[in-house]
């Protein structure tokens, strides 16, 4: 890829849903193919199906390789061949597992380096079924498949507030027994690296709900606050918790870049309500820049032209502008500048006899760091050091 253009992915979901009236409809805006260079992995005849179905103007290129991909067009990259029959407005079998081939071929793709980003059009987990495999969802599977080991984490993006979920995906009854100290940790460490690697915001605040309504819980007693006291002494500025009425109520959100909800309905219902209706779901610490709408298949609406496109197209602006800030955060880290001195360690008597005697070991048994300031929203990692008398010191 010698050209400075972004290749955005975008897989076209189920096939019986909106996916592709969203994909045309965005594209259908020149700017687009000025910012971004889209391949759809999907099927050409599907593609047309809806496009007449539609009746909507949608041109696309077919090409068979994403590395044939061409700037300035709509790139459709065929991933099967067979028929797949439309039924428009019904999940079938038939739709879900053609939206798992696409998923396939995106994920051996990015292995090849064949393009930048990937854009996911919607897709009902619950319908993608295949003989030797079980989709465990779209963050698992794209986890599984291109993690490296690392544990993905969704972050809900509006244009007002950014929320993830701790126990994501666990029926009530079990949330309780899904928090530890130790997960919330790395998942809030995972969320501020995510902030200053993916949005440049240098030192985030996030805040962290209570699971009890009154905050005294024991979960809130042994586990979430004992999180937040350690995450404060490694630096991590880590407030709360905070119940959902006092965070989201009186709009005590917008003092934090992301607020983690302890269970799906305590993050996600807030984040539909107050939110933007464009809200994208990032799927965070992964190698690969992924994102989608959070819309579904939209199932009763789809063949009807009466989509709205602006989540989809919010989920590929977000997708290129983190693509182009991991860039910029880790240039530097990847040319570190070299040394322009070298150190000189002095080993004669006279260091041992700088400083009197008197006050040797006078730091000794006491925690050298000034304490954690959260309302500075930063550690002070300098040692205090203790004001004596000059002449004292000469003596």
């Amino acid at each position: 890829m010698e050209n400075n253009k972004i290749r955005v992915a975008i897989t076209h979901g189920d096939t019986n849903g909106v996916g592709y009236e969203l994909i045309f409809k965005t594209f259908a805006e020149p700017e687009m193919l000025e910012l971004c260079t889209p391949i759809i992995y999907g099927s050409p005849k599907i593609a047309a199906y809806h496009r007449k179905a539609l009746d909507i103007q949608g041109n696309f290129t077919i090409i068979a390789d994403a590395k044939e991909a061409h700037d300035g067009k709509v790139n459709l990259l065929t991933c099967f061949e067979e028929e797949v029959k439309v039924d428009l407005g019904m999940p079938t079998p038939e739709s879900g597992l053609a939206a798992l081939r696409a998923m396939d071929k995106a994920m051996t793709d990015f292995r090849d380096g064949a393009f930048d980003v990937l854009v996911t059009c919607p897709l009902n987990n619950e319908n993608i079924h295949d003989d030797n495999f079980s989709f465990p969802g779209l963050t698992k599977y794209v986890e599984t498949s291109l993690g490296d080991g690392n544990k993905a984490v969704n972050i809900m993006l509006g244009s007002d507030m950014c929320v993830a979920v701790e126990a994501a995906g666990a029926s009530i009854r079990d949330v309780a027994g899904k928090l530890s100290e130790e997960s919330i940790c790395n998942t809030v460490k995972i969320l501020a690296q995510s902030i200053r690697r993916d949005f440049m915001l240098s030192n985030p605040r996030i805040g962290v709900l209570s699971l009890n309504a009154d905050r005294h819980g024991s979960e809130e007693q042994n586990i979430i606050i004992p999180a937040i006291n350690r995450l404060a002494e490694e630096g991590v500025n880590a407030f709360g918790p905070y119940t959902a009425e006092e965070m989201f109520g009186t709009r005590n959100y917008e003092a934090f870049d992301i607020i983690l909800a302890m269970y799906d309905d305590q993050g996600t219902i807030p984040f539909r309500t107050l939110a933007s209706e464009d809200g994208v779901c990032l799927i965070a610490n992964l190698p690969i820049v992924c994102t989608t709408p959070m819309v579904g298949p939209q199932y009763e609406i789809a063949g009807q032209g009466v989509a709205d496109e602006s989540a989809f197209r919010h989920a590929i602006f977000s997708a290129i502008d983190i693509f182009r800030n991991r860039a910029s955060y880790d240039e530097p880290l990847d040319n570190p500048l070299p040394k322009l001195y070298h150190e000189k360690r002095d080993e004669s008597e006279k260091v041992r006899f700088a400083i009197p005697k008197k006050h040797d070991g006078q730091f000794k048994g006491r925690d050298n760091r000034a304490p954690f300031n959260k309302e500075a929203g930063k550690g002070n990692k300098e040692p205090r050091r203790e004001q004596g008398n000059d002449n004292e010191q000469q003596q």
